[in-house]
């Protein structure tokens, strides 16, 4: 059984989301960041960079949010959440699925501390337009990002989005993002997961 180790009020939340959509037992090992779990020896053989979430499957072990959302969707393809290696939605599932942590992450910190930095610099460009990008995408209809099918690029995209525009407002509210997430809010698997994170975060409070 997969080990998901993870901390409540975190970005760690994007991959509880994903274990629920897998529909598969897990076991979820709560890491008190407050404490300062995530930087003992034992952890950190699991993840050197003292960061949640990270995974265990048996002998394998990884780190970084997108990073097992590819290696989770792999490993149950019964799941749907990643197109096979092969079909002409695969490029596009990538994209997104990088999308988060390499644009849409640093966007959100420019954005929350208003850093300037020179777009030809910025792995991301600028903040402004990797939102531009992905409110055109998402004003399309979808309902997801790959049309009509819901994916794991979905689940970091919308956890994202969730948590800089929804919970904490460092990005200013579009139509289109109000949409997507309620559309991803309205999903019982990130229900499931909102109500685990709040029972994990009420018996272990910061």
């Amino acid at each position: 059984m997969m080990q998901l180790y993870w901390s409540p009020r975190s970005r760690s939340f994007t991959t509880l989301w994903l274990m629920e959509e897998t529909g598969q037992p897990y076991e979820r090992v709560l890491t008190d960041i407050s404490a300062g779990a995530q930087k003992t020896p034992n952890y950190l053989a699991i993840n050197p960079m003292g960061k949640v979430p990270a995974l265990r499957d048996g002998e394998a072990t990884l780190a970084e949010a997108a990073a097992i959302c590819a290696y989770v969707a792999e490993r149950y393809p019964e799941a749907k959440l990643a197109p096979p290696v092969g079909s002409l939605l695969r490029a596009k599932y990538l994209y997104w699925l990088f999308f988060g942590p390499g644009c849409v992450e640093p966007a959100m910190v420019q954005v929350a501390t208003k850093i300037e930095m020179n777009p030809v610099s910025a792995g991301w460009g600028d903040a402004q337009r990797v939102y531009d990008v992905l409110d055109a995408a998402l004003a399309k209809g979808g309902p997801w990002l790959l049309g009509e099918d819901f994916s794991a690029a979905d689940i970091v995209i919308g956890s994202g989005l969730n948590f800089a525009v929804r919970l904490f407002k460092m990005v200013p509210m579009r139509p289109s993002f109000e949409a997507y997430i309620g559309r991803c809010v309205a999903r019982p698997a990130f229900q499931r997961a909102e109500q685990i994170a709040a029972g994990d975060a009420s018996s272990h409070p910061s």
